[in-house]
């Protein structure tokens, strides 16, 4: 696929550019458009599937937080992983987010779940993949997205250092291989979701990436939204 038609930064576009010259992402491409054809609807919206890449440059990443897929109910998905435009209910990961984030950091709890201001101060909220059909949860697992999140991921790794990365839940985990433990922080947890019961509460993972920040010179996260 010809890298300029696809809706990202020029500096994820030039970061990535392999990937969108792969094979696989013209797969990937072609599947989207036959869903699309076939009238199935696809969160989230074309021009938000890059918000996370469109929100922090790659040398400008602080902490990357990794989910899974993306919301799969209506007006939910918006390219952050685990974040939900304003005006729509909390999911309960989410919920159990802030309950952590009030007891870690004494961050008060809002009435909204947009997280698009840690975007703004170096925090990567990616989704392994980067689409989902409608009320299909992990619908679009075998589409080809986690090979160019991985390369993402790689590539973050490899050519920065002192990254905070934030693996919730096994399927984040599992990502752990790809990161350079020695040039990183890697900090791992049960998954938010009230599934894992309340393995996630007590992780401090919020306080813990920014004293890591703030021993390499960076300037710490303010969490609050």
């Amino acid at each position: 696929m010809n890298p300029e038609s696809v809706q990202i930064s020029p500096t994820w576009r030039e970061a990535l550019k392999d990937e969108f010259l792969s094979p696989y992402f013209d797969q990937l491409a072609e599947r989207l458009k036959v869903d699309k054809v076939q009238g199935k609807t696809v969160f989230p919206p074309g021009y938000l599937i890059f918000n996370a890449f469109n929100s922090v440059s790659p040398s400008e990443v602080k902490v990357v937080i990794i989910g899974q897929d993306p919301y799969h109910n209506p007006g939910e998905a918006m390219g952050l992983s685990f974040s939900v435009p304003k005006g729509v209910s909390v999911p309960p990961s989410l919920k159990n987010i802030y309950k952590e984030l009030a007891s870690d950091t004494g961050f008060k709890i809002p009435d909204h779940g947009d997280l698009t201001p840690w975007t703004q101060q170096g925090v990567f909220l990616l989704n392994a993949v980067l689409t989902v059909e409608k009320n299909k949860p992990a619908s679009h697992r075998d589409y080809g997205w986690q090979s160019f999140t991985d390369h993402t991921i790689q590539h973050l790794s490899t050519q920065y250092e002192n990254i905070a990365f934030i693996l919730w839940g096994n399927f984040a985990k599992n990502k752990k291989s790809l990161i350079d433990g020695n040039k990183h922080l890697v900090l791992e947890s049960a998954h938010p979701s009230p599934l894992a019961g309340n393995a996630f509460q007590g992780c401090k993972h919020f306080s813990k990436a920014n004293q890591y920040l703030i021993s390499v010179g960076k300037s710490p996260i303010n969490w609050q939204i």
